[in-house]
């Protein structure tokens, strides 16, 4: 049985904090590795942690009791009332999730072939990793629905389900009004800092290039030495 038998359900459930959870941790390393690779100009990082995403979600797909991001996602969230949703749903997202480090693992690790494939992929997986930790949103699960053209128990937030929206889910135009707003601050903002003199221009701030230089023109002290020993004769 692919999932948890919960008394109550009736059908195999997993504990969607936990998968949130998981999927966030998951998101953090890819970010952090992803950026300090490109950063750094190394290609291991991205490998091994294309490994490693290959093993979590062939783990997740077989058993997700094993998987090490569902772990360290459960001990996040062990003091929170679970939140239960259909596994089959899930399993069906991580099978994705498993074809997308496949191809990965076959182009960069054994064909160190990297294209612009690689680099859609891997945007692609941190938009899904993104949007299930942050918003709940599993598009997988979406798909899943779609294509059984079927009802799915649990679906995780009841996104399966033909629902109308209650008042505190509705947008107004008020609010649409105030992130344009928002927006066009922000825009204004940009603007006003690109005419000052320490405007970019270049892959990094003026500043930030003369306080690496200076960093690094710092002269080292050198090691103290220890004071030379007296012998009284």
């Amino acid at each position: 049985m692919f999932g948890e038998s919960v008394t109550g359900y009736a059908v195999p459930v997993l504990n969607e904090r936990e998968v949130r959870a998981g999927a966030g941790i998951l998101f953090f390393i890819a970010i952090t590795v992803f950026l300090g690779a490109w950063y750094a100009d190394l290609l291991l990082p991205a490998q091994m942690m294309i490994v490693a995403f290959f093993i979590d979600f062939l783990i997740r797909a077989i058993n997700p009791r094993y998987a090490p991001s569902l772990i360290m996602g459960r001990i996040a969230v062990s003091q929170q009332t679970p939140e239960y949703t259909a596994a089959a749903p899930k399993r069906f997202a991580w099978l994705i999730g498993l074809g997308l480090a496949s191809i990965m693992v076959v182009t960069l690790i054994f064909m160190h072939n990297m294209s612009i494939l690689n680099f859609a992929i891997c945007a692609l997986c941190i938009v899904l990793l993104f949007l299930e930790s942050s918003f709940g949103i599993c598009l997988g699960c979406v798909v899943y629905h779609n294509l059984l053209r079927q009802k799915v128990e649990l679906c995780p937030g009841n996104v399966c389900e033909v629902r109308t929206k209650e008042a505190i889910q509705r947008v107004s135009w008020q609010q649409l009004a105030a992130l344009a707003l928002f927006a066009v601050i922000v825009y204004s903002a940009q603007q006003a800092l690109e005419r000052q003199p320490h405007a970019q221009h270049g892959a990094n701030h003026p500043l930030l290039h003369q306080w690496k230089e200076s960093m690094q023109a710092a002269p080292v002290p050198p090691p103290s030495q220890p004071a030379p020993a007296h012998h009284s004769h």
